[in-house]
């Protein structure tokens, strides 16, 4: 009862008295950066309680998109904003549905394309162009509205959906996926900055807990659907039905955001823009404020230095191959040229020095890579893992899978509530990040063949506590230390740090796999199923097929081990940082700091 008073009493329109908030403190940083041993570093913030009324209109000095989602909520009702919060857990709610059944889906279809193998190669090109598109989006937030950005990213995922729904071969699945993921991870990062623009930062746990809550019912759902579909339809339906659903979800929140905007122009609260810009001087001005040419240069130069380390395994010469050596060189001499022309000649440089130079954002960067590459480094072959070893249906290995997503449901609500009660965030994680640890350690011993599923799921439990605490404080955190006009700014560089971290895990995992598993099957299978090595490798249908206690079962068994435990080593090295990151970051009193207006949760 405690918790939902709270959750009610945060839902108001401040009144005259409440909400005094002048302009925001445009660089935060500078003003609290020297207050390393304080834990109320955030006092240096202006509260928004210095006595000044508030003004009827968004301050003229922020972006135009800050400036609209301002005069939005300066304008919506209450029920407005308790109906756009609904709007947005639909969302989180297909989405997750979504989510739940391409991972137990996608090893069957790269298997049928007889590509299981390269089932990281699609999360490593997935993951690479979709870091490289955080900063543009921002900059479409900031720019042009929260409502253009949001449209953008739901038709790329709805072309993602078709796309995948009617490849014919891996290479167009790749391609298919690339839009998909590109989609909705840009979309969820629309509905976040929605979220902080809607909610104080005090009850901003809260917020994000209750966006993400609907990932605990399709736990379940998901893969019995994805397990349906593979029995009684087929895996492509599995995304088609999606590309009808998710459109129809997402129009009601584009079309309150655009509504009330319009609403707001018409009562005054929010001014025109008037640009005197011809249309050259238009194309030139977009072209310098999303710097298009940092953008190629970071993805294309991500992309080809990743690539290698997942392809060199197949490679005819392996790790001396030609190609492979030649897309690691390429690949680094683009990233390197990137940093340069970020630093010395970009005239819009896609991140402030301000930004990068704050410990707090830094510690949270390092905290999320390390959380993120630590967790990819082993995650993409688990299902299939499950399956191989434990003799686990699609559905059953679903569910253990998605055991992360039952416990943050729940969590996520408690760690909210306790920044909003306490106003810190920081204690937190000097519980959470040795709980991962000694999780994450704990299943380097029980991933072999010949082990208990209850003792996996046991280490997912621990595993889930500690990265959904992560979850909601990195986002809490690098938005504690930013004003509201870099708040689509901030969580792009999370996003961006997040999404390469995958990457870079994912990265880690096929090579490991490439260079592990292969050699295991050769070691272990009999001579008389040697012949069948290139379809047993590759094809995870082809793996379940051998009796469970056969010779051939048995020694796949061991391969699947023999590669995992290597994953799950190099994944609980790279936790190292997160204690550093840890430590960087001040403990700053969220409590103290105003960033929104209106009518806010």
């Amino acid at each position: 009862m405690a918790l939902l008073s709270g959750v009610k009493a945060a839902f108001h329109r401040p009144s005259t008295e409440e909400n005094h908030s002048a302009p925001a403190v445009v660089d935060a940083h500078s003003e609290r950066t020297d207050k390393d041993g304080v834990t109320d570093d955030a006092a240096a913030v202006n509260d928004g309680r210095d006595g000044r009324s508030e003004p009827d209109h968004p301050a003229d000095n922020l972006q135009r998109g800050v400036q609209e989602v301002e005069a939005v909520t300066m304008t919506w009702s209450k029920t407005t904003l308790i109906a756009v919060f609904c709007n947005i857990w639909l969302l989180y709610l297909v989405n997750a549905f979504q989510n739940a059944i391409l991972g137990s889906l996608l090893p069957y279809v790269t298997s049928d394309f007889e590509s299981h193998s390269l089932l990281n190669v699609i999360y490593v090109v997935a993951g690479s162009m979709t870091a490289a598109v955080f900063i543009p989006l921002s900059k479409i937030l900031d720019l042009w509205g929260r409502a253009e950005g949001f449209a953008i990213m739901v038709t790329f995922s709805t072309l993602g959906l078709i796309l995948m729904a009617s490849c014919n071969g891996i290479a167009m699945f790749c391609a298919a996926y690339v839009f998909y993921n590109l989609g909705f991870t840009g979309m969820t990062y629309c509905i976040d900055v929605i979220t902080a623009d809607s909610s104080k930062l005090k009850n901003r746990g809260l917020a994000y807990a209750f966006t993400s809550s609907p990932f605990m019912i399709t736990a379940f759902a998901g893969p019995k659907a994805a397990e349906d579909f593979l029995e009684h339809i087929n895996w492509r339906w599995g995304f088609g039905c999606f590309s009808i659903i998710f459109p129809i979800v997402a129009l009601p929140l584009y079309f309150v955001l655009k509504l009330h905007r319009r609403k707001a122009q018409k009562e005054g609260v929010l001014l025109d823009e008037k640009s005197g810009r011809t249309w050259s001087e238009t194309i030139w001005y977009y072209i310098v404020e999303f710097d298009a040419l940092g953008v190629l240069l970071f993805s294309s130069g991500l992309t080809v230095f990743l690539l290698p380390f997942t392809l060199a395994g197949e490679a005819p010469n392996g790790w001396a191959s030609d190609y492979v050596i030649a897309m690691i060189v390429v690949g680094f001499v683009v990233l390197c040229a990137f940093g340069l022309y970020e630093w010395f000649l970009a005239p819009k440089p896609m991140l402030t020095y301000s930004m990068l130079s704050d410990r707090t954002v830094v510690g949270t960067c390092m905290l999320c890579i390390s959380y993120q590459i630590s967790y990819y480094c082993w995650a993409h072959y688990f299902t299939s893992f499950l399956q191989a070893v434990n003799n686990l249906t699609v559905a059953q290995a679903g569910y253990v899978d998605n055991t992360f997503s039952v416990v943050s449901g729940v969590l996520l609500f408690i760690v909210g509530f306790a920044i909003r009660k306490t106003g810190h965030f920081k204690w937190l994680l000097y519980i959470a990040v040795p709980l991962y640890v000694l999780a994450q350690g704990l299943m380097i011993y029980f991933r072999r063949p010949n082990q208990s599923v209850g003792y996996l799921i046991m280490c997912e439990v621990f595993i889930s506590i500690g990265g959904s605490t992560f979850i909601i404080i990195q986002q809490v955190a690098i938005l504690a230390a930013v004003d509201h006009q870099y708040v689509a700014v901030a969580l792009s560089l999370l996003n961006v740090v997040g999404t390469t971290g995958g990457a870079i895990g994912a990265t880690i995992s096929g090579s490991i796999w490439t260079n592990t598993f292969r050699k295991a099957l050769i070691r272990y299978l009999p001579e008389s199923a040697l012949p069948d090595l290139d379809s047993i490798y590759g094809d995870l249908e082809t793996q379940l097929l051998f009796k469970v206690g056969s010779p051939e079962r048995l020694a796949i068994q061991e391969a699947y081990g023999y590669a995992q435990t290597r994953m799950l080593a190099a994944g609980t090295s790279f936790m190292v940082l997160a204690f550093v990151g840890v430590l960087l970051m001040r403990n700053i009193n969220v409590a103290k700091i105003s960033q929104t207006k209106g009518t806010v949760f």
